[in-house]
């Protein structure tokens, strides 16, 4: 299945995220992540809830030192991930240059102070976007669209 999704991340303390060529700051707090898996969606976000993996990505580096409570699924065969990340930049403090190299936004990490369900439930509404939500990897294979 092609889509999208959100993570939804906490980090308890700040942190120094380093990555292979850069470092960001990040303040406790909220974080979410947009993505986007056009091969197999289910797979990716798989991957993200695993703790041992190969670091590749910058989100693979902040999940080594942040909880990853829970993710989104949207399936599309439409690529939303730039649509998403704008529509969440609106509600979230961005966190310039992350994860965003293949995409024409600055980012797709946003900070909220407080959970941000509502807001994430209120932007897929207003797309009109059908989603799932996982908390675990293995939450994903009991998935059923």
């Amino acid at each position: 299945m092609k889509g999208s999704y959100f993570l939804v991340i906490r980090l308890e303390e700040e942190k120094r995220i380093r990555t292979k060529g850069k470092s960001f700051e990040l303040k406790p707090g909220y974080y979410v992540y947009v993505g986007s898996a056009m091969n197999s969606l289910e797979k990716r976000v798989a991957r993200h809830f695993r703790r041992e993996k190969k670091l590749h990505w910058h989100i693979d580096y902040l999940l080594k030192e942040a909880e990853l409570l829970r993710a989104y699924l949207i399936p599309s065969e439409v690529k939303l991930e730039e649509e998403l990340s704008r529509e969440v930049s609106k509600f979230g403090e961005p966190v310039p240059g992350f994860g965003a190299g293949d995409v024409k936004v600055s980012t797709n990490l946003y900070r909220f102070e407080d959970e941000p369900d509502e807001v994430l439930r209120g932007i897929l509404d207003k797309l009109g976007l059908g989603w799932k939500i996982v908390k675990s990897e293995d939450d994903i294979g009991k998935i059923r669209w």
